[in-house]
């Protein structure tokens, strides 16, 4: 995140921070609804967000508009929200989206779901990756968020947490028109940063035991001196060997990179 961004985005996590004892996942909700508000109001937007007018005016304003209408806790941190000054006008959209998330994740995390939201969501952005008709119908910009919405319900509704439930309705609703597997990875990265750790994908050509995944966990943990929390995904185009990609460091132990590099080198 660039910095002036971070520190109008410091403030008002703060204000969160404040009502999470309350009801997060309905503070999430409320916030949002409000993001969805802002974004598709250009005029409202630019008020809301304008660098020029004094914080209290521009809180005021979201005040009048919204009270009655969100949970007072959302209220109060929409109020902090637009008070601060946003490099760009999108940025506010953004930093209600993403507190939003915050938020629920929260409530995951009070009831000890955090880590099998990260799980579900993982695994449903390669679901989605993997089935064509499937991530038509989420991306189409076209179609009824809604329907989208009904969508993501029917297929995680029975198994799935109900915070990784609503994580995935608010990826497909497109928060400024950002991509459903951009979204998850934000999330992702949300949950990590909220455990303070970092998540690596491991990709195999067969599954991990239990053992290995262990150690292989205990190894990148020292290694980089965090918790490390791990999704495998088994690929047999790999042939053997595992790749690891943290971030943007990948590390290719793989038999197909090996047999890549060695073709490179002959005919070079």
């Amino acid at each position: 995140m660039e910095s002036a961004f971070r520190r109008s985005y410091h403030e008002a996590d703060q204000a969160l921070q404040q009502v999470l004892e309350g009801d997060p996942a309905r503070v999430a909700e409320d916030l949002w609804a409000v993001a969805r508000v802002v974004e598709a109001n250009p005029t409202l937007r630019r008020n809301l967000a304008d660098p020029s007018r004094e914080g209290a005016d521009k809180a005021a304003l979201a005040e009048r508009l919204l009270a009655g209408k969100v949970g007072g806790d959302a209220l109060s941190v929409a109020r902090a929200t637009v008070a601060q000054r946003w490099p760009r006008q999108g940025d506010l959209v953004t930093a209600l989206e993403r507190l939003g998330v915050e938020a629920m994740l929260a409530q995951a995390q009070r009831h000890g779901r955090l880590g099998q939201v990260e799980d579900e969501l993982f695994r449903f952005a390669r679901i989605v990756e993997g089935t064509p008709d499937l991530q038509a119908a989420l991306a189409d910009r076209r179609a009824d968020a809604q329907a989208k919405g009904s969508l993501v319900d029917r297929l995680l509704a029975v198994r799935s947490s109900p915070e990784t439930v609503s994580l995935a309705r608010q990826a497909v609703a497109g928060t400024r028109g950002r991509r459903f597997d951009l979204a998850i990875a934000s999330f992702l990265e949300q949950a990590a940063d909220r455990q303070d750790q970092v998540t690596a994908t491991v990709t195999s050509a067969v599954p991990l035991s239990t053992q290995q995944l262990e150690r292989l966990t205990a190894a990148l943990s020292t290694q980089y001196g965090r918790q490390v929390h791990t999704n495998v995904v088994i690929d047999e185009d790999v042939v053997g060997g595992i790749r690891v990609e943290i971030g943007d460091e990948v590390i290719d132990g793989t038999v197909s990179q090996r047999l890549a590099d060695a073709r490179r080198q002959m005919t070079s």
